[in-house]
């Protein structure tokens, strides 16, 4: 992943500059990555670009159940089901 260095902050600065920092992110919207003992340990990002994330997450979630449904379906037959009557008595 290439990282332009403008982007890059130790986490001894983001300490004193917090403030400034997420005002930065937020103004900018662009993320913030975070070094901790010379290595890539966290990555501010703007709200905005959270929430687009969060949404692809979901939607790759309900995309991999959609796909163990439809695989599970291939092999579904009707006639193997039991009465629920049968299964409620168990």
């Amino acid at each position: 992943m290439l990282v332009e260095t403008a982007h890059i902050m130790p986490i001894t600065k983001l300490q004193k500059e917090l403030t400034q920092t997420v005002r930065k992110v937020s103004e900018e919207n662009k993320s913030v990555y975070i070094l901790k003992n010379n290595n890539m340990e966290a990555v501010m990002i703007p709200f905005k670009e959270y929430e687009y994330l969060s949404i692809l997450a979901d939607v790759f979630e309900r995309m991999e159940i959609a796909e163990h449904i439809a695989l599970r379906m291939k092999n579904y037959n009707a006639k193997k089901n039991a009465a629920w009557d049968s299964v409620r008595q168990d």
